[in-house]
């Protein structure tokens, strides 16, 4: 059953979110995500090793076959589609208090929602189209609710970076669900590959676009949280992969991932002390309400 995997991606992915604005709090933006992608890298050397050279993961859901040099671009054009999403969002993030980040992300589903029905045909019941059409107006209401932090959305830059970062994070969703379906890319040499190409491009802006500046802006310093973030990361992408390999919808799996946010506002009002919380708890309660009724509509 794919649902109960979708939920399960979504508690790693709020676990992840919180260590990203933990580390990204008063740090730098690029030297965080390259070290994100070089620990998400080296938690997938020992599957790549065991499936190379020993039969250990043979038949199980964590082997990674050969990927075949015809599915490199497709590879590549993810690694760029998921790092467009995660610079825009690192930024957005680090300027932005998470209970007003987390809500614009979960807009994502909406976008996904239309663009998957379009694109792949996919139709949902009753039950489901409630349990949608109520997680999208809660969030909606969540954003609105975030204005009180003083915050204008029409003028400020970061939260357009963090809408930036919603579209570039649905065409990758919608991406995802054409390499597994369509294109039969394996879904943990997906994974495990894109990692490595992101790897390359981070380590250019690194060394190119933040080094040579790095004394001009705000600098670098080292938080346990850091590693936290590639292995939340890791754990949510991969219960996510398995739940679309195992014939889940993209539209519900992404508005499931988004229920993330009630993760990220505990996290938001316990350790990060953000205010203007009193109205935001009842657009959570309908954001849970709206995830029951989709896993019911799943049954």
């Amino acid at each position: 059953m794919w649902v109960i995997p979708a939920f399960i991606s979504a508690a790693l992915l709020g676990l992840y979110d919180v260590s990203k604005k933990h580390s990204l709090n008063g740090n730098a933006v690029i030297p965080v995500l390259f070290l994100n992608v070089l620990f998400c890298c080296i938690l997938f050397v020992p599957l790549i090793i065991l499936s190379y050279n020993t039969d250990t993961l043979q038949g199980t859901i964590f082997q990674a076959p050969p990927v075949k040099w015809s599915d490199q671009p497709y590879l590549i054009a993810k690694a760029i589609i998921v790092l467009s999403s995660w610079i825009t969002a690192y930024f957005a993030i680090k300027h932005l208090p998470i209970t007003l980040t987390s809500p614009i992300k979960a807009t994502q589903p909406l976008v996904t929602l239309v663009t998957a029905m379009i694109i792949f045909g996919e139709r949902l019941n009753g039950w489901q189209w409630c349990g949608v059409l109520l997680g999208l107006s809660s969030i909606y209401l969540l954003s609105v609710s975030g204005k009180k932090d003083g915050i204008n959305f029409k003028s400020n830059k970061w939260v357009w970076l963090m809408i930036l970062s919603v579209l570039t994070g649905s065409a990758s969703g919608l991406y995802d669900k054409y390499l597994i379906q369509y294109a039969e890319i394996d879904k943990i040499t997906t994974q495990v590959w894109y990692n490595f190409y992101q790897l390359i491009i981070m380590g250019i802006m690194l060394l190119f676009l933040w080094y040579p500046k790095r004394k001009q802006s705000t600098p670098f310093h080292w938080s346990w949280s850091i590693p936290l973030i590639s292995i939340f990361l890791t754990a949510a992408d991969f219960v996510y992969f398995y739940a679309l390999s195992e014939g889940g919808m993209i539209s519900i799996v992404s508005l499931i991932r988004r229920s993330s946010v009630i993760v990220s506002f505990t996290a938001g009002a316990i350790l990060f002390k953000e205010k203007n919380l009193k109205t935001k708890i009842i657009d959570l309660l309908l954001i849970l309400l709206g995830m029951v009724l989709i896993y019911f509509g799943t049954e």
